[in-house]
């Protein structure tokens, strides 16, 4: 584990934020009835991993850089970064809709929360830092376990 600045992570944090501003302008319709149920404790959890997660990826950077293994990690990652801009294209060309946020993608269930935890943890491995890796895991508890709750009810309506 080094600290440093990483240009990585801000790459990785751009990929990530610029759907996320992009949703924020335009919510889907029934959005804010759906987060209105969310569990406080997962809210909370979301809330730290964020922090922890966001900070996580511009303070660490890989003490092996992209020698081979290390490099593996790393594309792993940003492969499931490009991944997570699929599933972001296919939500806005695909209506905007609330049930198009947690369409699987292939097998990958909600992938517009599990894909940049996943990608998350990946680059903690790569930077080899337990505490990115640990911040990620907050941040999936939170985040993955409320699209689920939203998920959950909207089967139900």
């Amino acid at each position: 584990m080094r600290f440093g600045f990483s240009i990585v992570g801000i790459v990785f944090l751009a990929m990530l934020f610029v759907p996320n501003i992009r949703w924020a302008k335009s919510q889907p319709l029934g959005y804010e009835e759906i987060s209105a149920h969310e569990d406080k404790t997962l809210l909370m959890l979301e809330r730290v991993g964020q922090v922890l997660t966001t900070t996580s990826a511009v303070i660490f950077v890989c003490p092996q850089g992209l020698s081979f293994p290390w490099l593996l990690w790393l594309m792993a990652a940003l492969l499931l970064m490009v991944l997570y801009e699929v599933a972001w294209v296919r939500y806005f060309r695909g209506g905007e809709r609330l049930d198009g946020m947690y369409q699987p993608l292939g097998p990958i269930p909600v992938p517009i929360a599990s894909l940049p935890v996943a990608s998350a943890i990946l680059l903690g491995i790569w930077y080899q830092s337990p505490i990115a890796v640990v911040a990620a895991v907050i941040l999936g508890i939170g985040h993955i376990g409320i699209h689920l709750g939203h998920l959950r009810e909207l089967s139900t309506r």
